[in-house]
């Protein structure tokens, strides 16, 4: 929202607020501000009178002008312009001057004449092209007659404003009005705010006598029209084309200006009509399938049954809330209009503004309209109508309307105000506030009865009123306190402490955390799983990539190696914890999910030339050292099976815990990406509901350990989890360790056979083992795994 300075000093006295105060203040209470820009940056500028004008002795198509800037202050200034001309009242910067565009006026020689200054068009002192009209943009601006020699130019063309650029949140509909600001500095200042002023001299017949309408829509709740007779176009008063260019809008005659100043002032978009063109009928509809209209940008638009018309008996003439018809347009030689206000289906309106176009108008209707505002921008219009354009309103106003026109009446209580907030206002500070806002309220002990008019249309529930309490306030006077909680497991806090354990010992293992989009699209859904599940489809998305919720992180960390890859970083260790959407059984879920990737270089030691390059094993070992430190050692599983396609078939991998599939590991398929990428992905929310016994601590023995290897010739269906099995069970208490350091096919091993080395490390924390009694659990090791898997024991 563009709000021009001096179009809400109308309404609000500001006068003891710089442009900065102003817009801080408004800042503090929730509405951020973007720039703060003058609608003039140009500086030491007067009003000239151009006393004589020759050609220029040495050019074409420059001029000698003397131009009178003062009292006894002629000035001799050279200019270029096509249009200027003896008499005129000019534009003049004087040396010294500084313009927008950065330019420091000097006294200076232009093919041999000197030249003192310099006559200005619009664009040179810093408007916008779109603002100029086409005589403005070929040449110098002329002045009025009345404009007095010496003065401030920029004050007489009202161009003296400022225009503060505010983000406004998307439930502030009121502050898309000059007056919704004005009520929200009134309540930051204490300030009343003045109404616009409405009161019309004269009515003439009656509007029934010329005008019927006919809402044949229920998109449409609320209707109005009024019929203004006698209009006189011309250029509108210099201050209201200020006013619409510090707030975006450009001038175009008093009458179209009027629409435009009116929906600016009061947040309701009207609409002009022809009365010639359109006839003795409204009627407000559908539109039919296929229906055309050519809109005021003159482009023929195809129409579909979701768009409301305003039409007459023959043809429409605007499509409602967004654009007006070219058949009905207000022109120069109009005399009769015919006036809209009303309210529309704001979905529909948001629906046809995106398929159309979106205007400032749909912009409005949009965000809800407040219908007590849609009759006092009727009033408005018709008066300035009247004070400036000459025109004669016909009596009465043609209205439908179903709307509800009654403020909002909620209780609340001090007590809840006080807990939410974490404040402790007395009574009289919430009826400040409230006062402030000007809303009507009743105290009992400490309750309060809030009437909230219609214009605060984001107002509705207490939560609001708490809301509008704590910002008006003063967030800032809030006294910081620690929070008080109590932890119990299975709680959102127990959950969060458990993921950022999680996070800090995956960074520890040297992986680094990312977060990603939980948007992505539709093909990335469904990949790297084979579970039944029905996705969670945006409605209208902004883009094609993001479409869904996700199901997997993979797809997302995938991305991220991609968008790093492409940019010449190989080594990428990351990982990503987050929630994953999802319908099932008809019922919308909520999974936590882990996911980790690495490629490249893992580890690097130049000095000794120790380099670890990232594969399954390396990253099966990250996975294994972080189910050990969530106290899930000897429950969990790594096994072949079933894989989603996306993984690589011979190099990938089941997750279990408890025989239970929490998730995935393995490389990413070649079809995928070229560069070996290797991934797992954890449902966290199973992981994180499985008990686990406390940590215990153990001293560290004192006594030594034995270390014992050996290697099995076995058939290549045997796996080494099979073969790690049996040891564990035959090894009891005193087996403390057992590593695969070996797997070997080749030469002198029999074809459809491999060899799997084991180091098996004994230990016991009370004494020192003798050779013999583990050589006697060595051997019953060896016999075991020959009986239960058909091995032999490799020699040599």
């Amino acid at each position: 929202m563009k709000l021009s300075r001096n179009f809400l000093k109308d309404y609000i006295d500001i006068k003891n607020l710089s442009d900065h105060d102003l817009a801080e203040a408004m800042t503090k209470v929730g509405n951020e501000y973007d720039s703060i820009t003058p609608l003039v940056g140009a500086s030491h500028l007067v009003v000239g009178y151009v006393k004589e004008c020759k050609n220029h002795p040495d050019s074409d198509h420059m001029h000698v002008c003397q131009v009178e800037v003062g009292q006894n202050d002629v000035r001799q200034i050279v200019c270029g312009a096509p249009n200027i001309k003896e008499g005129q009242k000019v534009i003049v910067s004087l040396p010294g001057a500084v313009l927008p565009n950065g330019m420091t006026i000097k006294k200076s020689v232009i093919r041999g004449v000197e030249s003192d200054g310099m006559i200005c068009s619009l664009g040179e002192i810093g408007i916008e092209h779109k603002y100029q009209s086409e005589a403005d943009q070929k040449g110098i601006h002329v002045l009025e007659e009345d404009a007095e020699i010496g003065t401030d130019p920029i004050a007489y063309l009202c161009f003296d404003d400022t225009t503060i650029d505010f983000e406004l949140t998307a439930n502030r509909a009121d502050l898309l009005s000059v007056l919704g600001m004005a009520y929200e500095v009134g309540a930051i200042l204490n300030e009343k705010v003045k109404l616009p002023e409405t009161k019309l001299q004269t009515e003439v017949e009656r509007i029934e006598d010329h005008l019927q309408i006919d809402i044949q829509t229920e998109n449409c709740p609320l209707y109005l029209a009024r019929l203004v007779k006698g209009l006189k176009i011309a250029p509108s008063p210099k201050w209201m084309q200020a006013r619409l260019m510090a707030s975006g809008i450009r001038p175009i005659n008093n009458v179209v200006d009027i629409s435009n100043y009116v929906m600016l002032e009061e947040g309701q978009p009207l609409h002009f009509f022809d009365y010639r063109t359109l006839g003795n009928k409204i009627v407000v509809r559908m539109a039919e399938e296929g229906e055309k209209l050519t809109t005021l940008d003159g482009k023929e638009r195809n129409l579909s049954r979701e768009d409301i018309v305003i039409a007459n008996d023959d043809h429409a003439v605007g499509l409602a809330g967004v654009m007006g018809g070219l058949n009905s347009e207000v022109e120069q030689d109009t005399q009769d209009i015919v006036i809209e206000s009303a309210i529309f289906n704001p979905l529909k309106i948001r629906y046809t503004a995106k398929k159309i176009l979106r205007s400032e108008a749909s912009a409005r209707f949009e965000k809800g309209l407040d219908p007590n505002r849609t009759y006092l921008a009727m009033a408005r219009a018709c008066y300035l109508l009247e004070k400036l354009a000459g025109g004669t309103v016909v009596k009465g106003t043609l209205a439908v309307d179903h709307t509800n026109h009654d403020a909002k009446v909620i209780p609340i209580t001090k007590e809840k105000i006080n807990r939410v907030l974490g404040m402790s206002l007395t009574n009289q500070d919430i009826l400040d506030v409230f006062h402030r806002l000007d809303f009507e309220v009743q105290e009992q002990d400490d309750s309060f009865t809030v009437t909230v008019p219609t214009r605060r249309v984001d107002i509705a529930i207490e939560e609001d009123l708490i809301e509008e309490v704590g910002r008006i306030h003063g967030i800032d006077q809030c006294k910081g306190t620690l929070p008080v909680t109590t932890m119990k497991n299975g709680t959102y806090e127990e959950k969060y402490k458990k993921e950022k354990l999680i996070q800090k010992h995956l960074e520890a293992l040297g992986l680094y955390q990312v977060r990603t989009y939980t948007l992505v699209n539709q093909e990335s859904v469904n990949m790297f799983t084979d579970d039944e599940f029905t996705p969670i489809v945006v409605r209208d998305p902004l883009t094609e990539d993001h479409l869904a919720l996700r199901y997997s992180l993979l797809p997302s960390l995938l991305e991220v190696a991609s968008y790093n890859l492409a940019r010449k970083v190989k080594n990428i260790p990351i990982f990503e914890i987050s929630d994953v959407y999802y319908t099932k059984d008809k019922k919308t879920m909520q999974t936590a999910r882990l996911a980790a990737l690495i490629t490249g270089t893992m580890l690097e030691n130049t000095w000794n030339h120790i380099k670890v390059e990232a594969d399954f094993f390396y990253m099966k070992g990250i996975l294994e050292n972080l189910l050990n430190y969530l106290g899930l050692n000897r429950r969990y599983t790594i096994e072949t099976g079933k894989l989603p396609k996306e993984y690589h078939p011979y190099q990938s991998a089941i997750v279990k815990i408890d025989q239970d599939v929490v998730g995935y590991i393995g490389m990413v398929h070649p079809t995928l990406s070229k560069t070996p990428l290797y991934v797992f992905e954890l449902d966290l929310s199973k992981v994180e509901a499985i008990q686990v016994r406390g940590i215990k601590d153990k001293e560290i023995s004192k006594y030594p350990t034995i270390s014992k290897d050996f290697a099995f010739l076995v058939e290549n269906s045997v796996s080494a989890k099979s073969l790690l099995d049996t040891i564990q069970k035959t090894g009891g208490r005193l087996l403390t360790n057992i590593e695969v350091f070996d797997v070997y096919q080749g030469e002198n091993i029999a074809e459809g056979k491999k060899s799997i080395a084991f180091n098996l490390t004994f230990m016991d924390p009370t004494r020192t083992l003798n050779e013999e009694e583990v050589m006697e659990i060595f051997n019953k090791i060896i016999e075991q795994v020959e009986k239960e898997h058909n091995a032999e024991l490799r020699d040599k």
